[in-house]
């Protein structure tokens, strides 16, 4: 007799379905887990037989083979254990196969028994529910199992009470969905003395969803700009709460079954390696770009980052996804982000200063900022200089507009934006191109003009032309313009790439 559980695979966002067969054959005592297992499913044997011994089972002196079906791919994580283990009991006649035929199981084993955490339950709850299936979970990921409509929900501390359960000596009680967290502000734009240019830059970048670069001496207040940017997002709505989740899921990041509604903010160091940051590794994980997935991904000190791992930025930037490729998979993760960066103008940082600047200045502006690829620069929309505050500016009183009102513009922007583009798949203006770009941003006759001249004389490829399209379409939604002016296109022009300052 074989016995069949039903699981799951991890490819990138996605759960492929995986049949777990077990066979208890004649001959030397042997137990084998095959199908493409790695490291870690291959180590489910030692834990699976160490979690039977706790129950004060025993495995019988023959030949115990498990098939993760289909063979051919990959298997990669420890939620195994749960399924192989109840695949074999079920072939020990330990528990009846009625009784599990209709779940998915995924879970690690503890050497006592007990179900603990492994990543990617909700995506395992969805899949259930896609056929129709129940699902058995550890318990501590019960609550996130639940945010998956229309599955029951097995959520189990240890096998021994799963098994009571499964045998209807035990009811184990329906977990509560997890709690949506409420945003948390991180800083308040009433904490930025002056800035009023880069403030309106961030306004702009906030209500279009634009990539934003500040460059300015150190201390002048960029790094606490970039933290109140989820200050003055809007909301995830419920639908875009779901996919970031199961992107935190599947990086084992989803604490407690808790869905937050704040937008992701992701802060990686310069050092961060490119699988770091896009996505990758020995066992394919999301990276910071995918982590920040509907939010913000803002990168400081920007030139210190190795040029390669910034490079490998620019397709997701353009795409909105990431694809990790292997030799026997190819893993996709959403990477729809808003870049938030942050420079220096230089190596010293103070360029243009003659008591601070270094002897190398100018020339080391031009060495310090060509660390950044052009094509990278092209693809953010603002660039903004951050001057440097003085003490008779720390002196002043906090600005009367803080978070709240900027917040309160964004909004009313984005449900402009929101009903512009209902039904086209599309968010914010950043996501404008073709018959869209062309329908809602192209200008009235003298911004065309001006456009046309400037793009001219700035060289403008066609993507900073698009780009400087949307900027505009931007700049008129939170002017409540139905059509793009010349004073729109104007501003948008003043935010184009900077060059460094002799």
């Amino acid at each position: 007799m074989v016995a069949l559980v039903s699981t799951v695979a991890y490819l990138g966002l996605e759960a492929r379905a995986v049949e777990v067969q077990c066979q208890i054959a004649p001959g030397l005592p042997a137990f084998r887990v095959v199908g493409l297992p790695d490291k870690a499913v291959g180590e489910s044997r030692e834990r699976v037989h160490s979690a039977l011994a706790a129950l004060g089972l025993a495995l019988p002196p023959k030949r115990i083979t498990v098939n993760l079906s289909p063979a051919d791919l990959p298997k990669e994580g420890s939620h195994y254990d749960l399924p192989i283990a109840l695949a074999l009991l079920a072939a020990m006649g330990v528990v009846d196969l009625e009784a599990i035929a209709e779940f998915v199981a995924v879970g690690e084993l503890a050497l006592d028994g007990r179900v603990i955490a492994s990543p990617g339950v909700l995506l395992a709850a969805l899949h259930a529910s896609g056929i129709e299936k129940g699902l058995i979970c550890p318990a501590g990921q019960g609550a996130e199992a639940r945010w998956a409509s229309g599955v029951e929900i097995v959520a189990a501390p240890d096998l021994i009470s799963l098994l009571n359960h499964l045998k209807g000596t035990l009811r184990l009680p329906v977990p509560d969905p997890g709690e949506v967290a409420p945003p948390e502000r991180r800083a308040d734009l009433r904490q930025v003395k002056g800035q009023e240019t880069a403030k309106r830059a961030l306004e702009i970048a906030a209500a279009g969803g634009h990539n934003l670069l500040m460059i300015g001496p150190p201390g002048a207040g960029k790094s606490l700009m970039a933290s109140c940017l989820p200050g003055i997002l809007p909301e995830l709505t419920p639908a875009e709460a779901l996919e970031t989740s199961l992107v935190a899921s599947v990086a084992g990041l989803l604490e407690e079954g808790r869905i937050s509604r704040a937008r992701p903010f992701r802060s990686p160091h310069h050092s961060a390696s490119m699988a770091a940051l896009t996505g990758g590794g020995l066992k394919v994980r999301p990276g910071e770009v995918s982590l920040a997935h509907l939010g913000v991904l803002f990168l400081d000190e920007l030139p210190e980052f190795q040029r390669a791992v910034l490079d490998s930025l620019r397709q997701p930037l353009e795409t909105g996804e990431v694809t990790v490729a292997r030799a026997n998979a190819h893993v996709t993760f959403p990477a729809r982000v808003q870049l938030i960066a942050a420079m220096n103008p230089c190596r010293c940082g103070h360029l243009g200063d003659p008591a601070l600047g270094c002897s190398r200045a100018p020339r080391c502006a031009g060495d310090y900022q060509s660390k950044v690829s052009g094509p990278l620069l092209d693809r953010i929309d603002l660039h903004v200089e951050v001057d440097p505050v003085s003490a008779a500016d720390l002196a002043l009183p906090p600005p009367a507009e803080g978070s709240d009102a900027v917040a309160a513009r964004v909004a009313a922007a984005r449900r402009v934006q929101t009903a512009r583009l209902d039904g086209s798949g599309r968010r914010t203006n950043a996501e404008l191109e073709g018959d869209l770009l062309e329908r809602h941003a192209t200008p009235d006759e003298p911004g065309r003009k001006l456009l046309a001249q400037a793009a001219e004389a700035m060289r403008l490829s066609a993507r900073g032309y698009t780009r400087m399209l949307r900027v505009a379409r931007t700049i008129a939604d939170l002017a409540g313009a139905e059509t793009v002016g010349r004073v729109h296109v104007a501003e948008a022009l003043s935010y184009r790439r900077i060059a460094p300052r002799a």
